[in-house]
């Protein structure tokens, strides 16, 4: 991975997700509302295989998965559900590579990360793959050797991009602590030690020489553990922060780790000045005693997670309003 202070970070983005299933609508508005920072969509109105999770389990080498009434579940060779989900990657691809014609920038991919993917990939059986440690040696590994094949796809059809990875682990902190039900819903599978998780999540993310992201909406983010890993950059609810969070993310910024602050509703809501969205990341670089002057390069603004539950109306107004936050922190750090 790349050092994060050789990386040229734009100021907003988006999280993944968007409402919809038109491919090429959602380059259009990606790459109209962010300039500097695009992504590539995801779809999962469209159905399995634009999920996530079923998006990142097409991208697998030599592991399958096809839908069972409860969710993704491991199958012995590529079916109809896995062909989907590659179909739907191969559609999404084309429109952005389209609408990114000569463009040279950093650009955003997604992908479920090692530990989220193991809470939700069933075994045969019926159990989650997190509750076998075999299961989830394969799964990094076999998510590594797709990935690598992902960002070399992308190189290749944008190659003046300059690709961010982002890792999105919303389970991560219920892995760590235990919180992961069983199939029966009776149970939950025991805790994966933070060694394991963190060496998870370091092998993943090595085989991108750019930088990595990992992305949780929930609570308690693990920041202290996510640079252990190596990550250049870490995705969050902004206001799910509390007052035990504030020392780790005073620490990631003082050693160069980039704040994704997800500070604009993820479902349609009323939307505030541009300037007043940003006004809690601007009071806790005062409480924290961190540099105003720091706050541009350090903060990329987003919204606080996948937009697939927004209006469309609402989810090109929530970017587009990203945007002018980014612009306002900018101009104004005070």
């Amino acid at each position: 991975m790349s050092e994060s202070n050789e990386f040229p970070w734009a100021a907003a983005t988006g999280v993944g997700s968007l409402p919809g299933g038109d491919a090429r609508e959602a380059a259009k508005t990606v790459t109209g509302s962010f300039e500097d920072f695009p992504f590539l969509a995801e779809l999962p109105a469209r159905g399995p295989g634009a999920d996530m999770i079923g998006r990142t389990l097409g991208m697998l080498v030599d592991l399958y998965a096809h839908v069972e009434p409860s969710g993704w579940r491991i199958s012995d060779r590529p079916g109809r559900d896995t062909r989907r989900a590659r179909a739907w990657m191969g559609e999404d691809l084309d429109a952005l590579e389209e609408f990114t014609q000569g463009y040279e920038g950093a650009l955003k991919v997604q992908a479920v990360g090692p530990l989220t993917l193991a809470a939700a990939l069933e075994l045969r059986g019926g159990e989650a793959a997190l509750g076998d440690a075999g299961a989830r040696r394969d799964l990094v590994g076999s998510l590594s050797e797709g990935l690598r094949d992902h960002l070399a796809e992308l190189r290749r059809r944008i190659p003046g991009a300059r690709v961010v990875l982002q890792l999105d682990e919303p389970s991560l902190t219920a892995v760590l602590r235990g919180h992961v039900r069983t199939a029966s819903g009776y149970r939950t599978y025991r805790a994966v030690d933070r060694q394991v998780v963190e060496s998870a999540l370091r092998e993943v993310a090595a085989v991108h020489d750019g930088p990595v992201v990992v992305h949780s909406c929930a609570p308690d983010v693990p920041f202290a553990l996510l640079r252990r890993a190596g990550v250049e950059g870490i995705s969050f609810d902004f206001g799910l922060l509390t007052e035990r969070d504030e020392e780790s993310i005073g620490e990631a910024v003082e050693a160069g780790t980039k704040l994704f602050a997800g500070v604009v509703a993820s479902t349609d809501a009323p939307l505030s000045d541009p300037g007043g969205s940003v006004m809690g990341v601007r009071t806790l670089w005062r409480r924290l005693g961190l540099n105003p002057g720091t706050l541009a390069e350090s903060v990329v603004v987003t919204p606080t997670c996948g937009l697939a539950g927004a209006s469309p109306a609402y989810a090109r107004a929530a970017l587009a309003h990203c945007a002018r936050a980014a612009r306002s922190l900018a101009d104004n750090p005070e």
